[in-house]
């Protein structure tokens, strides 16, 4: 069996410790005994980009990403969108940048220097207020991947960006026709019932976390402004 190896700590401000540890070849963040995400794991974190920037109408969106993770949304968005479309990644730990720069170099390449991408280190939903109230431009897409669904709150205080009020705040942040998706570890028919009486148009899909239909099954719900 291949030992875990220990690479760095970080703490969630107003939540837990993070544990970044090497397993073999693979990285691994883990949140206290769980593995919150890994880099075996990217597959629907890569589709949760694809598959949202396949239902926008241009091919130079101006995309919020909430939580960089492993930057593998990030990295996909950037891959995907032409020389013109944007790409804002809010995220709170800034060790996870400090990790993605250091040890995962390798992994991260050019993506955080490229023009098309800015990180911002605060909470997403700040961001959403900015585009909701006419502080910065509306959004075309919002992609929220900061815990582990609606159910799996992962950070204090990421509960409304869930709650009736969060969504409505989310919906008015998008420009017509834009899109808010939503990552999830498991289904939840309640948040999706939520988004639908927020106004949106609905689509839920399955996505394995590993491609070639392996690995567990998770839910990303795709919400279209009307």
């Amino acid at each position: 069996m291949i030992p875990r190896e220990h690479i760095a700590t970080a703490r969630i401000p107003g939540g837990d410790t993070l544990e970044l540890v090497r397993h073999g070849r693979d990285y691994v963040v883990m949140l206290g005994r769980n593995e919150l995400m890994g880099t075996r794991m990217q597959f629907s974190e890569e589709q949760l980009a694809q598959l949202t920037l396949e239902r926008l109408a241009t091919d130079a969106p101006r995309v919020l990403i909430g939580g960089y993770g492993l930057g593998f949304t990030l990295r996909a968005a950037l891959r995907l969108m032409g020389p013109d479309g944007s790409v804002i990644v809010a995220e709170v730990v800034p060790e996870i940048l400090d990790w993605a720069r250091g040890p995962m170099a390798g992994l991260t390449g050019d993506s955080l220097s490229d023009p098309r991408a800015r990180i911002e280190l605060c909470d997403v939903a700040a961001l959403i207020d900015d585009a909701m109230d006419g502080t910065s431009p509306p959004y075309d897409a919002i992609l929220l991947d900061v815990d582990n669904g609606p159910d799996g709150i992962v950070r204090d205080g990421n509960e409304r960006l869930y709650t009736r009020t969060g969504i409505g705040r989310a919906r008015d942040a998008l420009a017509p026709g834009g899109v808010l998706a939503v990552w999830s570890a498991a289904p939840d028919p309640k948040f999706a019932r939520r988004l639908k009486d927020a106004g949106f148009d609905v689509e839920e899909r399955t996505v394995r976390a590993r491609p070639n239909n392996k690995g567990p099954r998770h839910t990303i719900w795709f919400a279209r402004r009307r």
